[in-house]
């Protein structure tokens, strides 16, 4: 049976979500926007290796002539966290190039206030 006690990897990654979604609604920061989604992608990063860590199993390298697929772990969800970090790193980095040119644009980084103020270019 499965509860909260033996599965605190997986609760701790659905909190962590909850967080930075919380974080992403409710901040008009873009900043801490970002911060938010980036709890979110640590969070399913950490969902992902709790998945797919086995108790008892070893890395999937061919040691002591061990073929049988059952003793080792399955490598794919360590190689899915690895591709999301880099794609996650590179997406912050760009989005924050975003944020820092809306900066100097509006002089701002309310979400609220950078949307009137783009009203107000358009109406004129």
């Amino acid at each position: 049976m499965n509860h909260l006690g033996t599965n605190f990897y997986e609760a701790a990654s659905v909190i962590l979500f909850g967080i930075g979604f919380m974080n992403l609604l409710l901040q008009n920061n873009l900043i801490k926007k970002f911060i938010g989604l980036n709890i979110m992608d640590t969070a399913v990063y950490l969902f992902l290796a709790a998945k797919g860590y086995i108790s008892g199993r070893v890395a999937p390298i061919l040691t002591d002539g061990i073929i049988d697929a059952s003793h080792y772990i399955n490598p794919v969800p360590a190689g899915l966290v690895l591709t999301g970090i880099v794609v996650a790193v590179s997406i912050t980095a760009f989005s924050l190039a975003l944020v820092q040119r809306l900066y100097k644009h509006y002089g701002t980084l309310n979400m609220d206030e950078i949307m009137r103020l783009s009203r107000e270019e358009e109406g004129e």
